[in-house]
């Protein structure tokens, strides 16, 4: 039997003892709640509209946003220009500023004075109380996530195959296409998955901007407040169940892509 040193069972120890961390309060929750009060959870229309509407609006969130997100990340993979370390800086703003400060920039950013506001108002949208707004601040907050995935695997290709491709006639949008995204496509879908579940957390921000309707963070948060953690375990356990589901489906079909044998011609 293979003996450990003193500093690699230091080093067990410690790992054990934040993997312990990590699952003991969630491992607490569950137990805490009986399958009876889940089931009970599950037939809540309110339940049920605040899970669907926290997952359709991340998704539209994270795909209407990534048509921008993605090049922007490979011209930050490929480029140098003045002030590019600022630009980067601000990119990762949202994640270091506290999420209730977000959620005030986004909410007079929306509003109905502002330019975007008076904009929605035209067409009829009204952005605070909308999803519309929800999907900006769950934006706002998780576009980090998927620029800086996706700027590293662009990163990653080699730049002489896009070069090659350009000196044999190919246009900057076709080696865009057909290569820096086929070979970037695993760090990018990586990207789109965290910035989705990033979005389906989110409270501080959305709750400024739409308290109605509520996404289920903000559900989770009135029942607490309204009736304690015995009705609000339940909600918070079927929304962790949920989106444990959504991810975990969708990292499988990111694995299937990726062994998915390649046809050359």
């Amino acid at each position: 039997m293979k003996s450990f040193t003193p500093f690699q069972l230091i080093v067990v120890l410690a790992s054990a003892l934040i993997l312990l961390f990590i699952i003991a309060p969630l491992a607490g929750m569950f137990v805490a709640t009986s399958p009876a009060d889940l089931f009970e959870t599950a037939k809540d229309i309110e339940v049920q509209q605040s899970i669907k509407l926290t997952l359709w609006v991340s998704l539209a969130a994270t795909v209407v946003f990534s048509v921008a997100a993605i090049p922007f990340s490979y011209l930050l993979a490929r480029k140098s220009f003045p002030l590019k370390s600022i630009v980067t800086g601000i990119i990762d703003l949202p994640i270091v500023i506290p999420h209730s400060a977000a959620g005030i920039a986004i909410l007079g950013f929306v509003s109905r004075n502002s330019l975007l506001g008076k904009a929605g108002s035209a067409i009829g949208l009204d952005f605070v109380g909308h999803p519309a707004g929800i999907a900006v601040a769950m934006a706002f907050v998780s576009l980090p996530f998927l620029i800086n995935a996706a700027r590293d695997g662009f990163s990653a290709v080699p730049e002489r195959l896009e070069k090659a491709a350009l000196t044999l006639g190919a246009s900057p949008s076709r080696v865009f296409f057909t290569i820096a995204l086929p070979l970037a496509w695993r760090n990018i879908l990586s990207g789109l998955i965290l910035m989705f579940a990033r979005g389906m957390s989110e409270f501080g921000a959305v709750i400024m901007v739409a308290y109605h309707p509520m996404i289920s963070p903000i559900l989770i948060y009135e029942r607490f407040g309204a009736f304690g953690l015995k009705y609000a375990r339940p909600v918070s356990v079927l929304f962790i169940l949920i989106s444990l589901a959504v991810f975990i489906l969708l990292r499988m079909l990111a694995r299937n892509k990726e062994q998915k044998p390649v046809h050359h011609a």
